[in-house]
């Protein structure tokens, strides 16, 4: 079973720009793959530290940047020109300024903002890959020092809650609009989005076909947030929330219901459940679609793997899987597999229709 090697070259380098990749026969590769979480807190410590909100105002020299974030000048000039070196600024010989992408996707309010994600990433799985050979040893996630479930942990804290679904918003922000655009929507006349979070993946999918009655299954903690961002996104009173747990409720009725990036935080059996109870919830003639990084039987995504290493940090049951898996369970739920597809930079979606 082959790890892409584009992906290897690329991404296990320690050289988050991919560029000055030490080639495979040298020491210096793996020098860099040991070393490569030096490069991950650079690049969060300037979103820690609000460094591309102050550039997102005007360029600023060395010492400007020190003032305003209240910096030490023995580390601050090399700090700034590795961010230059891994692209995310620019430096004109006096000024730094963030580069486009950066501007982008790390400024909270855009809309490609990945930022969310990148800050729980670093308050949460950080410390959690500090505990990487434990969670091999005993298959427990590492990312809460509590009994129970992380997320049961986290859902009854409103920060932690906020700062989950700013993450989540980061990766469905990407995919919504893909999804709107790659899926016929025309022939169907409702959605439901289960275990949506603030809707972020189902509101461009409702703001480009506005006959959809749309709708978002998940906790009744997450509801208050739900609706603070509906109104943020002008779809107040237009997709709807319906409170419930997945396991112990029944699922909304709909023509599609759309069940992504949760597959994967839970084990085999309960993801075959979950698409069965799904059957139950489409009408006939509907279709389920699930989305994750799932693993390519053959070729499995290097980054795909990390995703699921993460599981393993974060949740009890949790991996990646691969689309045959997927396919099986939507079989022996009794929906006709149609399709199957790339969406997003990794993920694969996968569509079972409920023939009448």
């Amino acid at each position: 079973m082959a790890v892409r090697a584009a992906d290897t070259e690329a991404r296990t380098s320690g050289d988050p720009a991919g560029n000055g990749a030490a080639p495979g026969d040298h020491p210096g590769r793996f020098l860099q793959l040991g070393t490569a979480f030096c490069g991950a807190k650079i690049l969060l410590g300037a979103l820690e530290l609000g460094l591309f909100p102050l550039l997102r105002k005007a360029a600023l020299t060395e010492p400007e940047i020190r003032e305003q974030l209240g910096l030490h000048p023995r580390g601050t000039r090399d700090w700034l020109n590795a961010l230059v070196g891994f692209g995310v600024l620019e430096y004109d010989g006096q000024r730094y300024h963030n580069a486009a992408g950066t501007s982008r996707y790390l400024i909270k309010g855009q809309p490609g903002y990945v930022g969310g994600f990148l800050e729980r990433a670093d308050r949460m799985l950080y410390p959690a890959w500090g505990r990487f050979t434990d969670a091999l040893r005993t298959g427990e996630p590492q990312s809460t020092d509590e009994e129970g479930e992380p997320y049961d942990t986290m859902i009854t804290d409103a920060d932690q809650l906020r700062e989950f679904l700013g993450m989540m918003d980061a990766m469905n922000g990407q995919l919504g609009p893909q999804l709107a655009e790659t899926f016929d929507w025309s022939a169907y006349g409702s959605v439901v989005d289960v275990g949506g979070a603030r809707g972020n993946l189902i509101a461009p999918v409702a703001k480009a076909f506005p006959h959809l009655d749309a709708g978002v299954f998940d906790l009744p903690h997450v509801e208050p947030f739900f609706h603070e961002h509906m109104a943020t996104l002008g779809l107040d009173g237009r997709v709807h929330f319906t409170a419930g747990s997945f396991f112990t409720d029944p699922l909304p009725r709909a023509d599609v219901i759309v069940i992504g990036h949760v597959l994967h935080d839970w084990s085999p059996e309960q993801r075959e459940a979950l698409v069965a109870k799904a059957y139950e919830a489409v009408n006939e003639g509907g279709v389920l679609l699930v989305y994750d990084p799932m693993l390519d039987e053959e070729q499995p995504n290097l980054i795909n793997l990390v995703i699921s290493l993460d599981m393993l940090l974060t949740t009890r049951g949790g991996a990646e899987y691969a689309p045959g898996e997927a396919r099986s369970w939507f079989e022996k739920a009794g929906f006709t597999v149609v399709d199957q597809r790339p969406l997003g930079f990794s993920d694969t979606l996968i569509v079972g229709r409920k023939d009448g």
